[in-house]
C-alpha cells in the first residue's frame, strides 16, 4: 500500500521546488528556461498528491507547471523524482515529467499540442504523442504528425514522425519524417528556419508539385533543395532528375542530372522531361 501525502497548498510545493530540492542542473532549465533557482509553480483544480513510495507528485484537473516563460498544461501532471548521488549535486532531482490528456506546451515562439507528453530530463527531450494530429505551431508555420513530435530544446530542433506535414501559406511539405530547426528571431522569439524532409517527400505550392527522397527547405529565403528520384510536375508538364533547386518565391526550378552508373549507357543519367504543348499549370 502506497503511503501518500496530499498537498493542499500549491504554494508549499512551489516553495520546495524553489529551494532546489528537485533542481536538476542544466537539464531543468532547457525545458522551462531561467536558472535553477527559479521555482516551478504548480497549479491544479483537483489538488496535488504526493506518493512517497512511488516517488511522484501528481497534480490533477486543469494542472499546469510554470517556470519562467514556459507553461505545460494538461488534465494530469506527474513529476517523478529520485535520489541524486552526484558529488556536486546531492539531494533529490526530478528525472521525468509526464503530462496526460489535453496537453499544451507554450514556450517563446512555439506551442505544442497532443494527448500525452513525456519529458526526459536526462536527455533534455520532450516527446509529444497520442493525438491525431499532434501539432506544433510557430508563427506562420504549422507542423503536424500522427505518430509523435520530439522537441530537443538544447539543439533547437523538433522532429515530427508519421505522416508529417509542414504548412506555411500556400506551401505544404509532407514526408514520413520532418525535422524543424529553430533560430531566435529579431523579436527574441524562436522561429522555424529550416525544414528537412526524409522519405516520400512531397512539396506542394499553388502552381506545382515536387517529390523526392529528401528535401531541405529554408523557410526564410524560400529556397528548397531536393535529392533522390526528383520529379517536378506543373500542370501536364513533368521533369525528372537526381536533384533540384527550387525557389518557391519565384517559381524557378533547376534540375540536375544523375551521374551514370558504372557500365550504364552514355546519357542514361540525363534529366528527363515531358512537356505538353499548350499545357497550363493547375
Amino acid at each position: 500500500m502506497n503511503v501518500y501525502l496530499k498537498i493542499i497548498s500549491v504554494t508549499a510545493l512551489s516553495a520546495v521546488l524553489g529551494l532546489g530540492m528537485f533542481a536538476s542542473p542544466g537539464a531543468a532549465q532547457t525545458l522551462f528556461g531561467g536558472d535553477n533557482d527559479t521555482p516551478i509553480e504548480v497549479n491544479a483544480d483537483g489538488g496535488i498528491e504526493w506518493q512517497r513510495d512511488a516517488s511522484v507528485f501528481i497534480a490533477t484537473k486543469n494542472a499546469t507547471a510554470t517556470r519562467g516563460n514556459t507553461v505545460v498544461s494538461a488534465d494530469e501532471l506527474r513529476a517523478y523524482y529520485r535520489q541524486n548521488n552526484d558529488a556536486d549535486g546531492g539531494g533529490t532531482e526530478i528525472w521525468r515529467l509526464d503530462a496526460i490528456g489535453n496537453v499544451k506546451i507554450t514556450a517563446p515562439g512555439w506551442v505544442g499540442e497532443g494527448g500525452l507528453a513525456i519529458y526526459d530530463v536526462a536527455g533534455a527531450v520532450i516527446v509529444l504523442k497520442d493525438a491525431n494530429p499532434i501539432k506544433l505551431t510557430s508563427g506562420e508555420d504549422i507542423i503536424t504528425a500522427t505518430e509523435q513530435v520530439e522537441f530537443w530544446s538544447e539543439r533547437k530542433l523538433a522532429v515530427a514522425r508519421g505522416n508529417a506535414t509542414a504548412v506555411r501559406a500556400q506551401r505544404t511539405i509532407r514526408a514520413n519524417v520532418l525535422s524543424a530547426h529553430f533560430e531566435q528571431g529579431p523579436d527574441g522569439q524562436d522561429r522555424v528556419r529550416l525544414v528537412e524532409g526524409f522519405d516520400q517527400v512531397r512539396i506542394n505550392t499553388a502552381n506545382e508539385q515536387a517529390t523526392s527522397d529528401r528535401a531541405a527547405y529554408d523557410v526564410v529565403s524560400g529556397l528548397a533543395r531536393l535529392t533522390g528520384s526528383v520529379m517536378i510536375t506543373q500542370g501536364d508538364n513533368q521533369l525528372e532528375g537526381c536533384s533540384a533547386d527550387l525557389d518557391l518565391n519565384t517559381g524557378i526550378s533547376r534540375l540536375k542530372s544523375c551521374a551514370p552508373a558504372p557500365g550504364a549507357p552514355e546519357g542514361s543519367g540525363r534529366v528527363k522531361g515531358v512537356l505538353m504543348p499548350g499545357a497550363r499549370a493547375k
